[in-house]
């Protein structure tokens, strides 16, 4: 993939994943990471609410359909190890309710959110 074209997709990512944490928040959700890297791998936002902690992947696509169908079985047990690390970091979470969300922003503009997405 050419450098252009890579900055191109990593903006179009970047500016999902904000559009996706103002969402989120306007629903009552607080964001308290964004993009936790590790080398099990990545969560593009982590929420939470009351009692319970969110995982939350990203997608930026044209339509539902090809956003849905980008999140494969492999990326999901990725994101499920990476929590698992994060929360075992994080005694104070070890409480909560996991749940694995995710958020697709159709278009420019159209925000979907689809709660429990997976597990």
């Amino acid at each position: 993939m050419a450098k252009s074209e890579r900055q191109r997709r990593e903006k179009l990512g970047r500016r999902a994943e904000n559009l996706a944490a103002l969402y989120l928040m306007l629903k009552g959700y607080r964001i308290i990471e964004r993009r936790f890297k590790i080398r099990a791998g990545e969560v593009d936002l982590i929420a939470r609410k009351g009692k319970l902690l969110v995982a939350v992947e990203v997608k930026a696509r044209q339509n539902l359909e090809q956003a849905r169908e980008s999140i494969s079985y492999a990326s999901q047990n990725r994101i499920e190890r990476t929590m698992e690390i994060y929360i075992d970091q994080r005694p104070h979470l070890q409480g909560l309710d996991l749940r694995f969300d995710a958020v697709f922003v159709i278009g420019k503009w159209r925000v979907v959110h689809e709660p429990d997405y997976w597990r």
